[in-house]
Parts: C-alpha cells; sequence; structure tokens
C-alpha cells in the first residue's frame, strides 16, 4: 500500500509542469519545481511552491540527469514524482531509483515500462494475449538478409522501426527489396544515436490507415478502465498534429469492443496508472494493436473534456493506492474535444525550427475553449527542447460546434516574434475532407494541404524571412564600418534568425 502524497516534485518543464502543478494546487499537494539555466525566468518556475535548479540548459544535463533529481526530491522532501512526457517519463531506469530511494513514482512500474518500452516483447505478450497486431517479425531483426525474408512474407510496403522507438524517429518506408537494403542501414544508424540501441524490427505498412488510441487507467488492485478512444490519424513524420474524441469512424458498440481489447492489453503487461493502447485502423475497420504508450499523452486534455475527469488527479490517486473510483459502465462521453498541437515550427518553410522571445501574445478564450501553454510576453522558446508552446482544444456539443470554436480561437491566437503551426491548423479546420472526417496518417500529402494554405500568410511568411536576411546583412556592413566586434550572445534573436 502506497503512502498518502503531500508533496510531488515534477520532473519536467513547460506547459505539462504548468498543468501538473495547478492539479497538485487543487488538492492541496505541495508542487516542487525544477529548472535549467534556460529556464530561469519560465512561467512553471514562478507557479510552484518551490523550486530548485537542476543543471545547464542541454536535457542531458537538467531534465534527463536522473541523479541529481532525485537529490533535490530528497532535499526538499517530495513524497513523488511525475515526469510528465517526454525525458524521463519512458525511462525504466527512473522508477527503479525512485522505489530505492523511498519515493513514489507516478507512473507504471519499472517492470511494465520494460515490457511496453521494448515493442517485441510487448508484441508478444500481446499476441498471448489474443489481441490482433500488426503482420511482421516476431523479434529484433540484425540482419539484412532476414529482414528482406520477413518483408517478403508480410508483403511490400513494410516499414523498418526501431524496437526502443517513439515520437516518429527510427522508422523507415521501404516499398521494395531493393529500398528495404538501402534504408536497412540508415534505420539502424538512426535508431542507435536516439535510443542507444540498433535493435529493428519489420512491419507491414498498412495504408490509408487511421491511428485510434484508448485512454487506460489502472490501478495496483487489478482495476482497469478505458476512457474512450482519440482519433489521432492526422501526422507529419509519424508525429501527431490533430486529436479529436470521439473518432469519426467509432461507434458504440466498436467502442466497447476495442476499450475492451485495450483493458485487456494493459493487464497482460501488469499496468500501472495511466497510459494508452494505440492502434492503426485498415479502410475496412480491423483494428491493429501497435503498442501502450506508458505515460501521460500530450493529448490527454482531449479526454478531459469529453469524460469530464481530471486524469493528473487520478494519476495521484492511484499512485497513492486508491482504488478507481468509478466503473466503465459509469462513463458517459459528452460532446466532442479538438486539440491542436502549437509547436514553433514555420508549416511554410518544411517545418523549420522558430526559436526566441515572443514579445507579445494573445490567448484565446470562450465558451468550450481551453488553452495549455507557458507563454507569457518576454518569455523565450528555447531550441534546447521540444518546439510544442502551447495546446489549443475546442470543445463542442457536437464536432461541428468543437469545429468552428476552434476555427475562431485559432484567428484569435497570436504569438509574436516567432513562427508556429497555426496557419496550417486553420487550413485544415476549413478543408471539407477534414469536414467529412475524411481522415488518414497520410491526410497532409494526400489532400494537398500545404497547397492550400493561406496566400496571404505565405507571402507575409516570406516577406519576414526577406525582412530578416536584409536586417541581417545591414547590420553585419554596419559592425564591419563601426569596426565592432559583438558576441552572438548580445545579439538579439530576430538578427540571429536573419
Amino acid at each position: 500500500m502506497s503512502k498518502k502524497i503531500t508533496s510531488i516534485l515534477i520532473a519536467n518543464r513547460g506547459e505539462i509542469a504548468l498543468r501538473i502543478i495547478r492539479a497538485c494546487k487543487e488538492i492541496g499537494i505541495r508542487s516542487i519545481a525544477i529548472y535549467s539555466d534556460e529556464d530561469v525566468r519560465a512561467i512553471h518556475v514562478k507557479r510552484a511552491d518551490e523550486a530548485y535548479h537542476v543543471g545547464p540548459a542541454a536535457p542531458a544535463q537538467s531534465y534527463l540527469n536522473m541523479a541529481k533529481i532525485i537529490e533535490i526530491a530528497k532535499a526538499a522532501g517530495a513524497d513523488a514524482i511525475h515526469p510528465g512526457y517526454g525525458f524521463l517519463s519512458e525511462n525504466e531506469n527512473f522508477p527503479e531509483m525512485c522505489e530505492k530511494n523511498d519515493i513514489i513514482f507516478i507512473g507504471p512500474t519499472a517492470k511494465a515500462m520494460e515490457v511496453t518500452g521494448d515493442k517485441m516483447k510487448c508484441k508478444a505478450v500481446m499476441k498471448k494475449a489474443n489481441v490482433q497486431t500488426v503482420p511482421g517479425s516476431d523479434g529484433i531483426i540484425e540482419d539484412v538478409e532476414k529482414a528482406a525474408n520477413v518483408a517478403h512474407e508480410a508483403g511490400y510496403p513494410v516499414l523498418l522501426k526501431s524496437a526502443f522507438g517513439g515520437g516518429g524517429r527510427g522508422i523507415r518506408l521501404a516499398g521494395d527489396e531493393k529500398q528495404l537494403r538501402q534504408e536497412f542501414e540508415m534505420a539502424s544508424a538512426e535508431s542507435r544515436a536516439a535510443f542507444g540501441k540498433a535493435a529493428l524490427f519489420v512491419e507491414k505498412y498498412l495504408q490509408r490507415i487511421r491511428h485510434i488510441e484508448f485512454q487506460l487507467i489502472r490501478d495496483s488492485h487489478g482495476n482497469g478502465r478505458h476512457l474512450f478512444e482519440r482519433e489521432c490519424s492526422i501526422q507529419r513524420r509519424h508525429q501527431k498534429l490533430i486529436e479529436m474524441s470521439p473518432s469519426p469512424v467509432v461507434d458504440k458498440k466498436t467502442r466497447e469492443r476495442i476499450g475492451e481489447i485495450a483493458v485487456r492489453a494493459a493487464a497482460a503487461v501488469d499496468y500501472l496508472n495511466a497510459g494508452t493502447a494505440e492502434f492503426l485502423r485498415d479502410p475496412e475497420g480491423n483494428f491493429y494493436f501497435i503498442e501502450i504508450n506508458s505515460r501521460l499523452q500530450v493529448e490527454h486534455p482531449v479526454t478531459e473534456l469529453v469524460t469530464g475527469l481530471d486524469l493528473v488527479k487520478l494519476q495521484i490517486a492511484v499512485a497513492q493506492g486508491e482504488v478507481i473510483p468509478f466503473k466503465q459502465e459509469d462513463l458517459k462521453m459528452n460532446g466532442c474535444a479538438i486539440e491542436c498541437r502549437i509547436n514553433a515550427e514555420d508549416p511554410f518553410y518544411e517545418f523549420a525550427p522558430s526559436t526566441g522571445i515572443v514579445p507579445n501574445c494573445n490567448i484565446p478564450y470562450g465558451p468550450g475553449i481551453r488553452v495549455d501553454t507557458y507563454l507569457y510576453p518576454g518569455c523565450n522558446v528555447s531550441g534546447y527542447y521540444d518546439s510544442l508552446t502551447a495546446k489549443l482544444l475546442a470543445w463542442g456539443r457536437d464536432f461541428n460546434e468543437a469545429r468552428i470554436r476552434m476555427r475562431n480561437a485559432l484567428d484569435e491566437f497570436t504569438i509574436e516574434g516567432i513562427n508556429t503551426t497555426i496557419p496550417l491548423y486553420k487550413t485544415i479546420m476549413d478543408d471539407p475532407n477534414f469536414i467529412k472526417g475524411e481522415l488518414s496518417t497520410d491526410y497532409l500529402d494526400r489532400f494537398k494541404i500545404f497547397d492550400k494554405m493561406n496566400g496571404d500568410a505565405k507571402r507575409e511568411a516570406k516577406e519576414r524571412a526577406y525582412a530578416a536576411v536584409a536586417a541581417a546583412l545591414l547590420h553585419s556592413e554596419f559592425v564591419k564600418k563601426a569596426g565592432a566586434v559583438q558576441s552572438a550572445a548580445s545579439k538579439s534573436t530576430w538578427k540571429l534568425r536573419g
């Protein structure tokens, strides 16, 4: 039986750190933040009850420094650590370190994380539990000849995927054997660079598929529940951009059937706390299990809006040994919710990263609108961390009301000083194919969404780029003439970007 949690160290930053701090404040739990050199003025530092410096800007020396984080947690008297998502949230060694230091890890056990983090182990467990998986290799493949044999049996096209991958990394598409042989070494190298391991597996590439996931919660008493589905099919390079619930293609009967499979999958790995069972759905309506994400998802607010539940509070309750306070039949889906990930990337220029100071921003609000963000006038969008700056959510009584509210909120949402994905989402909200629910993981290319983006916005983006280059050239000439030497640290962001 776990002890009562009275204080939580949040091993993260940005909007998710703020999200957890807010939940802690609502239930009277002391929140403890950590921050790197880059985040000294970050808003999560100001909002937490206490904040401690964790290290330099580089994640490896700060937000990924397990020993230092444990040291801070012990010094601050933290009962528990919440990892958020990203960083240490799926590192199986971290829960073990927490346990050894008598600190509750708000998430799955190290054992469950080891299985879910190894896609081949997880696939083997699911097959034993009679959960349908995508055709492909049953184990890790280290030899290109074996990969070619499996691909021939499964049928091209196939995906080469890292057994330890995530976030779209370590994935390569091969349309024939020649391409498979070319991509095998590249996929191995990419996997090794991203995860420290080059283990690959082969999986049949299902075309015109939808990515549909089910939110899970499971307690230490063996009770598991699914909190309905989220449609996550609009992606770029295997990374989600827009999520919604309910899915346009999941009816009540399918929801119950696949939800039960998701709960069974969680039980098969003895899962604990919040997680997500992810599936691919083909055009014929077949669902294939692909993995369990052993953490709170970026898109968890979508589920919160349609269920009325607070997933972070639920995580904390489960972590301190409480029984899930509702039965499956108690849950009802209310309305529709859509989330757009507002990334600091330029959709007009191949999603180039965009960083720097945000001199001003206007956050939308109104009926059905929720914004999870760390932005404020004068904040810094750093190049050291993930490009996600905000999550914009809209709830409506049905899909169309949610979509219209989202479209209006996107018009109101302004972020100065950086480029964001907002123009892309405006185009998608107006796209007839999106409105009809014609979604698939190749949606952006299939319907040529980038070609449809607003012409005026394109021209403005191009003019900003030209202006930045011109300003940089003029500044360079000025420095030459003045004979001055100015360090990069003292230059403004717009000069550096130019």
